[in-house]
């Protein structure tokens, strides 16, 4: 593996501050639609799902997903549609109640704070803004071209009313502001009731298994070869895809491919994750706490991101992650791919590892050092 030299330029570059987050509130087309016209949309990695070419993204790279956010008062709700990739709605402050079906009627769960929902693709979904008014709900979509959004006929409708239709290619058109209307074989029609009622239905149960909780994570404090190692004690819980993890017994809650994977990590003062690189892009999502991000081998550079910060790893960059606060710390690590991703460490920290009985198997997960054979990965 090629490892990039990071330059603490391209380091800056790639960190977006809480800050650094920009809104557009003609995102999409329910912008003026009564009840959802004071939604704040963002777009942070990625190419972007936004039907507004005055949408801001901080960081347009192809990462293999699209990170972005949703911003609403109080009440204020965010209409359903339909997604082709996988959407992950990570609830970082209040709650929002999140219905599915066309007309919204299928179910209904509430999303509270650290929850992390898996929406099914090709199922309608909204959610509502319950909770205090700076409510924030992230949102992660999978692969870098996602289709674009299918809107329920109701929304569609209504926009209409309000001088707003979508193109078959994704843009809107503003009426109001005096943009030309197309012909009308170029402009999205509601859905068809046949093609509607060939959906997939979901009750609440169902559902349930889409969402991780607080409560549902299962934590493991011996995922990765560093974790016998002073500094490198950092807790590991998977929720989409079995990703970084190299404890043999650890199961992700959500299994189904997204293009990505999605955990959280934990740690105590003073303790992260040691030196190592992967292939895959990978975004550091800051929940709680002050994090120290370090970038190469030699020639460090190194980064303090404090809540709702993010980072984008460049692919294959040595890496590692250290508390800084003074109490435990929490973050959202999201890599790209479906299958797991394998890490490579530094050899300072296999040897420590070495030390102190772990080593890791010909299938990348760890075990005692004297049972591994020496022709074993680092």
């Amino acid at each position: 593996m090629t490892s990039p030299l990071v330059t603490q330029e391209e380091l800056d570059r790639r960190t977006i501050r809480r800050s650094d987050f920009v809104s557009c509130n003609q995102a999409f087309i329910d912008c003026r639609t009564p009840g959802s016209d004071q939604k704040e949309n963002y777009a942070m990695v990625g190419p972007g799902v936004t039907q507004s070419s005055s949408q801001v993204v901080n960081l347009r790279e192809p990462h293999g997903y699209n990170i972005g956010a949703a911003a609403m008062p109080h009440g204020i709700t965010n209409n359903l549609h339909l997604h082709f990739t996988a959407e992950v709605f990570l609830c970082f402050r209040g709650e929002y109640l999140l219905r599915w079906g066309a007309e919204g009627e299928e179910g209904e769960l509430t999303l509270r704070e650290g929850d992390i929902a898996s929406i099914p693709t090709w199922i309608f979904r909204g959610f509502t803004n319950t909770g205090p008014d700076d409510g924030w709900l992230f949102t992660c979509l999978g692969h870098d071209e996602t289709g674009g959004i299918i809107w329920g006929p109701t929304v569609l409708r209504e926009a209409e009313g309000h001088g707003l239709y979508l193109t078959s290619d994704n843009q809107l058109v503003d009426t109001v502001a005096g943009e030309q209307l197309p012909d009308s074989e170029e402009l999205v029609r509601p859905m068809d009731p046949a093609d509607i009622a060939s959906l997939v239905d979901y009750s609440a149960d169902d559902m349930r298994r889409y969402v991780a909780t607080q409560d549902d994570l299962e934590w493991c404090d011996q995922a990765f070869l560093c974790g016998v190692v002073p500094g490198g004690r950092a807790g590991l819980a998977l929720v989409i895809g079995f990703g970084m993890t190299e404890n043999r017994r650890q199961e992700p809650r959500i299994y189904h491919p997204h293009g990505h994977n999605m955990a959280w990590l934990r740690a105590d003062p003073d303790e992260g994750l040691l030196t190592h690189r992967h292939s895959e892009t990978q975004v550091l999502m800051v929940k709680e706490g002050e994090w120290e991000v370090r970038l190469n081998h030699h020639d460090e550079v190194s980064v303090r991101l404090g809540p709702w910060d993010m980072l984008s790893v460049p692919a294959g960059a040595w890496r590692s992650m250290r508390n800084v606060s003074d109490s435990p710390a929490t973050m959202v690590v999201v890599n790209g791919g479906d299958g797991r991703v394998r890490l490579e460490w530094a050899d300072e920290v296999v040897k420590a590892a070495a030390d102190a009985g772990f080593a890791r198997d010909h299938n990348g997960y760890l075990a005692p050092a004297h049972l591994v054979p020496a022709s074993a990965p680092r």
